[in-house]
């Protein structure tokens, strides 16, 4: 059985638990998620992508 998950709704869980449980302050983590939108929109957006996709594949291709 193959479970899906959005890398959006994965990050934001481990957003909620850095808030919750490690003391990570709501204003740190706007400006990383801030970071995150000018980044998608830079020149590098297409190495970034290109690179979670090979290793969300390397993950994908592991059998347990």
């Amino acid at each position: 059985m193959a479970l899906s998950i959005s890398a959006v709704v994965l990050l934001a869980i481990i957003v909620f638990l850095l808030i919750k449980k490690s003391g990570l302050k709501a204003g740190h983590a706007v400006v990383c998620m801030l970071l995150g939108f000018y980044l998608a929109s830079s020149t590098v957006a297409p190495t970034i992508s290109e690179v979670t996709s090979n290793i969300a594949g390397i993950l994908g291709s592991i059998k347990f």
